[in-house]
C-alpha cells in the first residue's frame, strides 16, 4: 500500500470516473486503474463497483476511502511540520469563497497576501457554500470564507466579522422618501432575489420573514449569482433588493442615494473562516485571517445592537 495508491482512490471516489480522476491527477488512465487494482489485490477486497455509472465505492470501499483520507491528512502534517521549524511558507493553499463574498473582500486580501508571502501560491474557487462544505470534506480544498453558522459537526468555524444588509431601492419605491426601513416594510415591494443555492437568498428570505411578494411586477423571475445583477434591475425595472453592505464600497454618491439602512438591530450575516476539524496548513490559514481582519472596517467585528440572520442549505 502506497500514498499515490491511497490517492488515486480518493481521486476515483471524489469524480466518479476513472478517467476524470487520471486528469486531476495526472496520469494516465490505465497507470490508475493498474495501481488501483494492485492495492485491491493486496488488500483482497473490492474498493469500487466498477459495474455502476458513475463509479461508486463498494460497501468496505467507502470505510477504506474513509480511513485514506485521514491517513493523507496525516502525512501532510509532517510537511507543515518541517515548514514550521523553518519559519517558511510554501506551496499552496486551496481556498473556497462565497460568490457574494469573493469580489468585495478578497483583492486587496490577495494582493497584501502575495506581497508578504511570495512563496505561497494560493488557489481561490468562487463556490455556493454547498459546494465548499462538499470540498472541504473531499479534502480538495482546505478552507472556505462563507456565511454561517452552519450547524455541521464535521466543519469547524472561526468567525471574522459581522457585514451589515442593506437595501437599495428604486426611486419609484415609496421606501425612497424613509432614511431607515424597518425589516417587515419590505414585505409589499417586488424584491429582487439571488437564485436557488446561494445562501445570501435564504437570509433575505428570513430579513422579510418569507412574505416577499416576488410577482408584484411582471410576470418572470429573474434568476441570477450575482449582486451586481440585482442592483441592477432595481435601477432599469424598480423595485428593491438587498445588498451586503461591502458591495457598496466603491459607489458613488448617485448611487448610495439609493441605499438604505435598516433600524437597529441591523440584520448582519456572520461570515467566518471555516476548515475540517482535522486540518492541515495551520500557519497559512491563521495568517489569511489576520490579513482578512487588517482590512475589514472595525465596526464589522462587533454584533453589538445587530441580529445575525440564519440560513438553510
Amino acid at each position: 500500500m502506497t500514498l499515490v495508491q491511497l490517492e488515486y482512490i480518493i481521486a476515483v471516489d471524489t469524480y466518479k470516473s476513472f478517467v476524470a480522476a487520471a486528469e486531476k491527477c495526472f496520469v494516465t488512465q490505465p497507470t490508475l486503474s493498474m495501481q488501483i487494482q494492485k492495492l485491491e489485490d493486496s488488500l483482497g477486497v473490492k474498493i469500487f463497483d466498477r459495474s455502476r455509472q458513475p463509479v461508486i465505492p463498494t460497501e468496505i470501499g467507502e470505510k477504506i476511502i474513509l480511513q485514506a483520507r485521514v491517513i493523507l491528512m496525516e502525512s501532510k502534517r509532517i510537511a507543515e511540520l518541517l515548514q514550521n521549524e523553518k519559519g517558511e511558507l510554501t506551496g499552496e493553499l486551496r481556498i473556497g469563497v462565497i460568490p457574494t463574498v469573493a469580489p468585495y473582500l478578497l483583492p486587496l486580501v490577495i494582493s497584501n497576501f502575495l506581497k508578504k508571502y511570495d512563496k505561497l501560491k494560493l488557489q481561490i474557487w468562487e463556490y455556493t457554500t454547498e459546494q465548499i462544505i462538499t470540498e472541504l470534506k473531499l479534502g480538495t480544498l482546505d478552507c472556505g470564507i462563507i456565511s454561517t453558522p452552519l450547524h455541521d459537526a464535521v466543519i469547524k468555524e472561526y468567525p471574522l466579522f459581522y457585514e451589515t444588509f442593506v437595501a437599495y431601492v428604486s426611486d419609484q419605491s415609496k421606501l425612497a422618501q424613509k432614511k431607515l426601513l424597518n425589516t417587515d416594510e419590505i414585505a409589499e415591494e417586488k424584491l429582487w432575489l439571488l437564485n436557488e443555492g446561494h445562501c445570501m437568498r435564504g437570509q433575505v428570505l428570513n430579513i422579510c420573514n418569507f412574505k416577499h411578494n416576488q410577482a408584484k411586477e411582471g410576470t418572470f423571475d429573474y434568476n441570477t449569482g450575482s449582486v451586481e445583477t440585482l442592483k441592477r434591475m432595481v435601477d432599469l425595472n424598480g423595485g428593491i433588493t438587498i445588498l451586503p453592505e461591502l458591495s457598496i464600497a466603491t459607489y458613488d454618491e448617485d448611487q448610495l442615494q439609493h441605499v438604505r439602512y435598516f433600524k437597529s438591530p441591523e440584520p448582519v450575516r456572520e461570515i467566518s473562516l471555516v476548515t475540517p476539524h482535522n486540518y492541515v496548513k495551520k500557519q497559512a490559514i491563521q495568517i489569511l485571517k489576520q490579513e482578512i481582519l487588517q482590512i475589514v472596517p472595525e465596526r464589522f467585528k462587533s454584533k453589538k445592537k445587530k441580529e445575525v440572520v440564519g440560513f438553510s442549505l
